[in-house]
């Protein structure tokens, strides 16, 4: 993937206490406490005690059997969500004393989601999805036009600029999920199971995708897919809401 020259409003680096882009301090995730919706007034631990930290250019695996945590982990580590115990600190600010719109200001300068199914809106382009985020950010039409177009192109969808998603196959429609997750040049991306609804040749364009994004960002992908282990410069392995390095 190429640099991008593009600076869309980035957190003021005073924010910045380390080298890493994301550092865990023993966080743990409960769900339950407090939140009222298990209806047995029972809590569930998803996380316990995780602590790790990921420096720019490193490209992280994730894996876990279903439940492990893996999900949990990705969503406190992009500012979804806030550890119930510890502290997650994106590029120095712990997300649990930032409000949700300090936390959604964070994300939209700074992180990159691929989810794994997509969720791209059906009645835009390819295009157009790809450009969203830019409106948030206040960049002018002609330069969304063009930021969009030149991802697409570099994701090999340069032929698709005007394709709804329903034109769209699996792969094709990953590929514009990566694109965006792109746009706003973000320091850290994040991918939960991007491989996992996608065939064998597919899932392998994807991964390298990703492997060239982490060449000047850091990149943490979930996934069951032992492809993901292979091409990650690191592995991390969740069991019982514990990470350990693999």
């Amino acid at each position: 993937m190429g640099n991008v020259d593009t600076d869309y409003g980035r957190v003021a680096d005073g924010r910045v206490e380390s080298d890493a882009v994301i550092q865990c301090d023993s966080v743990s995730r409960v769900y339950g406490r407090s939140s009222g919706w298990l209806d047995d007034g029972h809590e569930v631990e998803a996380l316990s005690e995780v602590s790790l930290s990921v420096v720019p250019g490193e490209f992280v695996g994730l894996t876990g059997a279903s439940g492990s945590g893996k999900t949990t982990l990705l969503h406190l580590l992009a500012a979804l969500d806030t550890p119930t115990d510890g502290h997650v600190r994106l590029l120095g600010s712990a997300t649990d004393d930032l409000s949700s719109g300090e936390r959604a200001a964070l994300r939209l300068d700074h992180v990159g989601i691929v989810f794994q199914r997509f969720h791209l809106l059906p009645s835009l382009s390819a295009r157009a999805n790809v450009a969203l985020p830019l409106i948030e950010l206040g960049v002018g039409k002609r330069r969304r036009r063009e930021r969009a177009e030149s991802l697409l192109e570099e994701v090999g969808l340069g032929d698709r600029l005007t394709h709804r998603p329903g034109q769209l196959s699996g792969g094709e429609k990953q590929r514009v999920a990566i694109a965006r997750a792109l746009v706003n040049d973000p320091t850290l991306v994040v991918a939960d199971e991007p491989t996992g609804e996608l065939d064998t040749a597919t899932g392998d364009t994807i991964l390298e995708l990703l492997g060239a994004v982490a060449d000047d960002r850091s990149v943490v992908v979930a996934s069951h897919d032992p492809r993901v282990v292979e091409a990650a410069g690191r592995r991390l392995v969740l069991r019982d809401g514990e990470v350990t390095d693999g």
